[in-house]
């Protein structure tokens, strides 16, 4: 197997499985926010923080994606968004989609999320403003994985064909 992708499907595989951890704080977490009536301000940092930890995880992913196998990463203003919309194309006889584009709609909104957090003060993020995220997170989450794993998988395929 050549180094470069034997190394980034060691490097999806790792992620996922940290970004499983990261993703089990921020839904026990959320469920003391429902619970909490003193401290619930510190719960929901730590949501909002996971959250952040969620998407940019996937992100750092999807930047070597692009570099490794697309061959470049976009550039500019919107290059976040216009590498998640990457993801979710097809390249001609380079590689299939990453992730499908229902899972790439559901990711842009914890992208801008993301954004969010990294530009408010954290007593601007309310519960409710959160709730759709945690509600979409345990059904997204199984479905990222099982792409991601299969992109991997692929990977495997390629190297076995090229190699």
């Amino acid at each position: 197997m050549t180094s470069l992708y034997k190394e980034l499907i060691r490097r999806i595989r790792s992620e996922l499985k940290d970004l499983d951890l990261v993703v089990s704080r921020a839904m026990r977490s959320w469920e003391q926010v429902k619970r909490a009536t003193e401290d619930q301000d510190a719960f929901i940092d730590s949501v909002a923080l996971n959250l952040h930890s969620f998407y940019s995880g996937l992100e750092r992913l999807f930047e070597l994606i692009a570099r490794h196998i697309d061959g470049s990463v976009p550039t500019g203003e919107s290059w976040h968004r216009d590498l998640l919309r990457r993801m979710a194309n097809d390249l001609a006889n380079v590689r299939p989609a990453v992730v499908c584009q229902d899972t790439a709609d559901s990711l842009d909104e914890f992208r801008r999320f993301r954004h969010l957090v990294r530009n408010v003060y954290t007593t601007n993020l309310l519960p409710d403003k959160m709730n759709g995220f945690m509600s979409a997170l345990p059904k997204l989450w199984p479905t990222i994985q099982t792409e991601l794993y299969a992109f991997a998988d692929f990977l495997e395929e390629l190297d076995r064909t090229v190699g």
